[in-house]
This record gives C-alpha cells, sequence and structure tokens, in this order.
C-alpha cells in the first residue's frame, strides 16, 4: 500500500514538472514568435486610437507576454510606450490623425500633464486631427481631451467639471478603539505622513499646505483647458462654482463640447476626416498595436546611448520591483550605467513619495558617484516627496512637471505600542529580561520612556540635517534656506522651482533633451534601467505572490490599497523620509 501510494505522488509530481515546462516551452515560443514575427500592419488611412483603460505607469512591459495576463488581469501601459507612439504618429504618413476616446484615467495629474503636452505637440507640429468622443468624461479625461480640435459627446452624455478636492484618511480613532499607541517622533510641522495616526483632522499647517498645491494643480488644468476651448479662467470658475455642466445639452452650450453625437455619427465625421467612402470601415490602431510598428523618424542609428533609470514606488533596503524602489536594485542600474562606456548621461525618472532613510542614502551615493563620470539628471513624475526628493537633490539639472508633487524635506519615526490592545482585548501580557538598559528598545509590547523618545529625537535630528546638507550642496543653497522651505512641507513643480528645489519644468522627454545636451551628442539611442525580468523567470518567482495578492484584490476591491498600506506598514524602517501614505486627489 505504501509503495502503491509513493508511485501516485511520483506520477503526480511529474505530471507537474511536464506541465510547467511545457508552459514554458510553449510561452517561450509564443514570446519568440511575437518579439521576431510580431510587427502590426497598418494601411493608409489609419486613426491612432487612444483610450487609456488601463493603470498607467511610467514604464511598461518590453513583452508581450505578462504574469497579469494568465490572471485576466489588464497589462499597464506605460507612459513611456505613449509618449513614444504619439511621436510615431508625427512622422508615421499612414496615420491620418489620432481619436481619443477616453471616458477616465487611472494616473496621476503629472502623468496627464505630460500626455497632453505631447498632445499639444502633435496637434500644433502637424496637420493632422485629433478628435475626442466618450459617452462621460470624468474631469481629468476632460482636461486631457480638451486638446483635441473638436470634442464631441453623447447625447445623453455629461462632462464632470467641478474643481478638485484632497481627501486623506485618519486612523486615530481606530487606533484609540483598539488600544494602539502610535508613537511618532518628528522633524517638520508640515511633516503630515504621521497625522493620520494622531490627529482625527489635518492641522492647520497641513491644510495650508494641501490648499497651496492643490490650487496650484487646478489652476494648471484651467489654464490649458481655457487656452484650447478659447474660453476665459473666470467663466471656467463660474462652470464649477455653480454646477452649471449638468447635462449634455449644457456641455455644448458653456463650450465645453462641440457637439452632441452618437458614436456612429463620430466614425462618420472620421471617415470624412481621413477620406474614405461612407461604406468603407474606418482602420483603427490601439496603443498597444502600434508600439510594434515601425516607422522612421529620422534618427539615424548610434552607438552612443542615454540611460532611463527608472524609481517608482515606495523606497526599502534590499530588491524592488516595478512596483517598488530597493536600494539595492536601484543602486546596482545607476552603477552599471556609470561604469558602461557607450552610455553617455543618465535620467533617473522618481515617481516616489518617498521611504526608508537609509535606503534613500545608499541611492543618492550612487547617484553622487555618476555625476563625478557623466551628466545626471532627474525627471520628476507625479510625486517625487521625501525620500524621493532626497534621491534626486544632488542631479545636475531636476524637471519637474509643473504639477509634479515635491519636497516634503523632512524625518519622521514610528514605534507602534500594542501593549493595551494584547491586554484590554486579548488578555495577553508580555515579559522579558534585558541584559542591558535597552536591549529591548523598539519593542512595539510597551511604551518608550522619556530618555528612548529623546534617543530617537537626536536621530531624527541628524538625518534630517543630513537632508537638509544634501539639499543644500546639491542645489546651491543656505542649509538654513532649505530648512525654511522644508520642515516636511509638500510642493507643486511649479512653486519648486521658484524656490530652487527644482531646475526646470518639464516632463521626461525634456529631461532626455538635457541630457543629451549636456553629454553633447546628437544621436542616441535610450536604454531602460534596471533590466526588466524575463516574464518566464517572474511567473516561476512570484507566482505563489501574485495568486495570493490576486485573491485578496478580488475579495476585498478598493480596499486592497489599504492592505497594501499595512504590509509597508510591517516592513518600514523605524525612520522614514515620506508622504502621507494613501491620500486623494479628485
Amino acid at each position: 500500500m505504501l509503495n502503491f501510494l509513493k508511485s501516485i505522488l511520483k506520477s503526480v509530481f511529474v505530471t507537474l514538472i511536464s506541465f510547467f515546462v511545457i508552459l514554458s516551452v510553449l510561452v517561450l515560443i509564443g514570446l519568440s514568435t511575437s518579439q521576431s514575427d510580431g510587427e502590426t500592419s497598418i494601411n493608409d488611412q489609419t486613426v491612432l486610437e487612444i483610450r487609456l483603460n488601463e493603470n498607467i505607469v511610467d514604464r511598461s512591459s518590453e513583452f508581450d507576454f505578462d504574469i497579469n495576463s494568465l490572471m485576466n488581469e489588464d497589462i499597464a501601459l506605460g507612459l513611456n510606450q505613449i509618449l513614444k507612439s504619439i511621436e510615431k504618429a508625427r512622422y508615421d504618413e499612414r496615420v491620418k490623425g489620432i481619436y481619443l476616446n477616453v471616458q477616465s484615467i487611472n494616473a496621476g495629474s503629472a502623468t496627464i500633464n505630460e500626455i497632453r503636452h505631447k498632445l499639444q505637440t502633435f496637434k500644433d507640429s502637424t496637420d493632422k486631427f485629433i478628435v475626442a468622443y466618450s459617452e462621460v468624461y470624468t474631469q481629468s479625461a476632460y482636461y486631457l481631451s480638451s486638446v483635441a480640435h473638436k470634442v464631441y459627446l453623447h447625447p445623453e452624455g455629461a462632462i464632470e467639471f467641478k474643481g478638485l478636492s484632497y481627501e486623506g484618511m485618519f486612523f486615530k480613532g481606530a487606533l484609540e478603539k483598539l488600544n494602539v499607541e502610535a508613537q511618532i517622533i518628528r522633524h517638520g510641522k508640515f511633516k503630515s505622513a504621521v497625522e493620520p495616526y494622531i490627529l482625527d483632522k489635518m492641522s492647520v499647517e497641513n491644510r495650508e499646505q494641501v490648499s497651496l498645491f492643490v490650487s496650484t494643480i487646478w489652476n494648471n488644468l484651467k489654464s490649458q483647458i481655457a487656452q484650447s476651448r478659447n474660453l476665459s479662467i473666470s467663466k471656467l470658475d463660474n462652470i464649477a462654482d455653480s454646477l452649471l455642466v449638468k447635462s449634455a445639452k449644457d456641455a455644448v452650450e458653456y463650450h465645453l463640447a462641440d457637439a452632441l453625437l452618437y458614436e456612429d455619427q463620430v466614425n462618420d465625421t472620421l471617415k470624412k476626416l481621413i477620406q474614405v467612402q461612407p461604406d468603407d470601415k474606418v482602420t483603427k490602431v490601439s496603443l498597444k498595436e502600434y508600439a510594434s510598428v515601425g516607422v522612421n523618424t529620422g534618427k539615424k542609428y548610434s552607438k552612443d546611448k542615454i540611460a532611463i533609470i527608472y524609481a517608482q514606488g515606495t523606497i526599502n533596503s534590499g530588491k524592488g520591483d516595478n512596483q517598488s524602489i530597493g536600494s539595492e536594485t536601484t543602486s546596482k542600474a545607476i552603477r552599471k550605467a556609470r561604469k558602461d562606456d557607450k552610455i553617455q548621461a543618465i535620467v533617473l525618472r522618481v515617481n516616489s513619495p518617498g521611504g526608508s532613510a537609509l535606503a534613500s542614502e545608499t541611492i543618492l551615493r550612487e547617484m553622487e558617484l555618476a555625476k563625478t563620470v557623466k551628466p545626471v539628471i532627474v525627471s520628476m513624475g507625479d510625486v517625487a516627496a521625501s525620500g524621493g526628493y532626497y534621491i534626486a537633490c544632488k542631479a545636475d539639472t531636476i524637471v519637474a512637471n509643473p504639477t509634479t508633487i515635491t519636497g516634503s524635506i523632512g524625518v519622521f519615526g514610528v514605534v507602534p505600542n500594542i501593549e493595551g490592545m494584547l491586554e484590554n482585548k486579548l488578555g495577553i501580557t508580555t515579559d522579558r529580561v534585558n541584559t542591558n538598559k535597552y536591549s529591548d528598545l523598539g519593542s512595539i509590547t510597551r511604551p518608550l520612556t522619556t530618555r528612548e523618545k529623546a534617543i530617537i529625537k537626536n536621530q531624527i535630528e541628524r538625518i534630517y540635517d543630513t537632508f537638509i546638507s544634501h539639499v543644500a550642496s546639491g542645489r546651491n543653497l543656505k542649509k538654513e534656506d532649505v530648512d525654511a522651505v522644508g520642515q516636511g512641507r509638500v510642493w507643486t513643480g511649479e512653486d519648486a522651482k521658484r524656490l530652487g528645489l527644482v531646475d526646470v519644468l518639464g516632463g521626461l522627454e525634456d529631461a532626455v533633451s538635457i541630457a543629451a545636451k549636456m553629454a553633447n551628442i546628437d544621436n542616441y539611442r535610450v536604454t531602460n534601467l534596471p533590466k526588466l525580468k524575463n516574464p518566464i523567470e517572474e511567473f516561476f518567482t512570484d507566482f505563489s505572490v501574485q495568486i495570493k495578492h490576486k485573491l485578496i484584490k478580488d475579495e476585498i476591491g478598493q480596499s486592497y490599497l489599504y492592505y497594501k498600506q499595512l504590509n509597508e506598514i510591517q516592513n518600514m524602517d523605524r525612520i522614514q523620509m515620506r508622504m502621507p501614505m494613501q491620500f486623494e486627489i479628485y
């Protein structure tokens, strides 16, 4: 009987191994085919259709296959891919125009701003059309779509235009109910990252900074819509303040839309623009399909390269991935770019709210070493704050979008005390034996003593002093001036430029152009770092983790963001340089 069971188990094991081997071979064959023969073919009367239904990240996958595709999840669109496709469409004579079919956008304001700017360049530099249509436009979708020559709306549709709102969540009451004490030590009266744990609403200082950067983002958005739609800013404010656009007809009356059309009528309009017969079909190519279309943009082949190093997500020690910045992974990428003679300049693309102070210092060291060898430029995305600003501050040039959330020069420490919860809620007590006075410093099952708080406070002050010293040195500012605009305060890119924390307002492509100019090269290729994992390797490495997160996400829906937040808290270093972990501007 035992031998029989052994035989069955052996057969099952061999079958499973065979299955995964066959799966790997099939996927590899599929990848090989897609990479060698996968160029999309388009005709001479094509329209590039931009939908933006997927999540937008800074960098897209270099593979057609992705582990998310096995789980019926959309593969994220890369900002780099979107910008490249719009650029290609400028030169591609087969593409007659762009059709924006955007209802909502899952991206931050700076990312949307970069896409809109690229569309504006397309519009200004060609005689090709941009047409926008949607049944419903969210506010961010309308902001993007307003760049079009014509904006069409479904007769029973709607345009959201009501201004911006900032919303954060506070956990003080929940922690009190659980008998959990969040022991906070911070430097910076504006360091609002800790406020959710000690307050039940925004502090006066936090409300001040939030009001400023939300107003700056709104003013930037309004000014661009006003220019594109030939409206005054005061008229746009009146539309928002009075909620004048309550119906599709209102949208046309107040000139936010040009006409009310059904989708078939929009298709008829496109047919006229591309000059095909009424009975012909409009040939549309999606962003993902167009990514594999070869287009001659007039650039010559060059051995010279500019490296774009992507740093997106929370900063932690160790290895990172496409959603987090690991000090080991990012430092290795910067070091590789520094030592590669073919790479003439480095662009660090930062999209991070910060994280570990120690990990940030490790990355900054590699930035300093690289700067002694070749030009180092920083491009800031939606957010480059706290630790995200720390790793950027010594670049030769810092480029930020006008709506980038940046600064937040401050430091804090969090030591939770769950003694009350264990004893009062669960009836659990703890006891300890120490060999030395501070052996259990940092224990979460007892409160910190006054002396221990002072020790941690000294560490915070030392790291803050190091932070502002780095910024002063990198930005050529006085230390006291950095302290004045620091204190954990958050700024937009527009305000940060005025204060000297940022050099140039622009996007990723502007940063690359500056890097090329500083390196004195005209022709160059762009190489992306860190190198992405082969999807097969990622599948076998992270499969169990991916499955776990997929099941949790399906079960708890939007609350998954808070699950991820709690996961991050568990893995935090004690001393952090970061923005609030969860907030929303909508």
